[in-house]
């Protein structure tokens, strides 16, 4: 945790969480557990906003090898699973070409509340890092996330091909390329990644991903790249005294009810060791352990029943 210091803040002063992320990131990925406890446990108290930065954009360099790139970069994922325990494709199919239309289904589907974003964002998630098939493309983006529960997926193709959810991801990625200055050097400290700004091709920084920003009008703190949960709570407390975290553990039949998918560091960190897994719940196993699902989502999830055709 890094930022300077501030006067402690005031009750009545709302605390605002930016979390600073792409859809196709396998560090963001591999924060899910902490990030989705965190929400939980401030649920009400705080304003959370994700801000899409676009980890693939549309003027990276394509790969002279795309074969041997997609090869490395399974390796490097497989690196990160091996710290975070995610689950991770067994196999890649290709390295995403770009985060916009996952970034764009993402930003669009926040018009049809708080709980079908997240289906949906955790959906674009499990394409790369569960079914190992990004989605990278408008029709890819619209088809994997087919069947999320109370998600209008005809409003939600208009929404993401109009000019207002455009512009408003690239405010995000605009926004995520004026990093704090914090973040502009961090110490290597036991994180695998302690999430300095990163330099982007064409010669900008960028928040590392994930990234949580939080402020108040008083000041902020910044905590960045792959951290504990104890770290972002001390960072609200430091800001937001008054803010105090709500238990979060729940029994693994209504966590799998809420969450509709839980991997293994979900079903530690979210529920309170009752029995595993819950009555009905559907394993699907990857490369580095099981995704449950919820008999529901398993009715309609591309990784038990196929999605349809993503072809544009």
């Amino acid at each position: 945790m890094t930022g300077p210091d501030q006067h402690p803040a005031q009750a009545a002063e709302v605390l605002e969480v930016v979390e600073y992320t792409d859809p196709l990131c396998p560090w963001a990925w591999g924060s899910e557990p902490v990030f989705r406890r965190l929400r939980a446990a401030f649920a009400g108290q705080v304003r959370w906003r994700r801000a899409y930065c676009i980890l693939f954009d549309h003027d990276d360099d394509p790969a002279p090898d795309p074969a041997a790139e997609t090869a490395w970069y399974a390796r490097y994922v497989e690196d990160i699973s091996a710290h975070t325990h995610a689950p991770r494709a067994r196999r890649l199919s290709r390295v995403a070409a770009s985060s916009w239309p996952a970034s764009l289904v993402a930003k669009a589907a926040e018009a049809q509340g708080a709980d079908v974003a997240d289906r949906v964002l955790r959906r674009l998630r499990e394409s790369v890092f569960v079914l190992g098939e990004p989605a990278d493309t408008p029709g890819s983006a619209l088809a994997v996330v087919s069947g999320v529960p109370g998600l209008d997926v005809g409003r939600l193709a208009t929404d993401a091909a109009s000019a207002d959810v455009l512009e408003s991801v690239r405010a995000d990625r605009a926004e995520a390329r004026r990093p704090v200055e914090d973040v502009l050097s961090v110490c290597a400290d036991s994180s695998p990644h302690p999430g300095a700004a990163k330099e982007t091709p064409d010669g900008q920084l960028r928040y590392a991903l994930p990234t949580l920003l939080l402020r108040t009008t008083s000041g902020h703190r910044v905590v960045p790249g792959w951290r504990p949960y104890e770290e972002y709570v001390s960072a609200v407390a430091e800001l937001s005294p008054a803010l105090l975290p709500a238990p979060t553990a729940l029994d693994p039949a209504d966590a799998l009810a809420r969450y509709r998918t839980l991997t293994e560091p979900e079903h530690m960190s979210l529920t309170d060791g009752g029995p595993w897994p819950p009555a009905g719940a559907v394993r699907v196993d990857t490369g580095n352990g099981p995704l449950w699902l919820h008999p529901e989502e398993a009715a309609a999830h591309p990784a038990v029943a196929p999605a349809p055709s993503s072809r544009p």
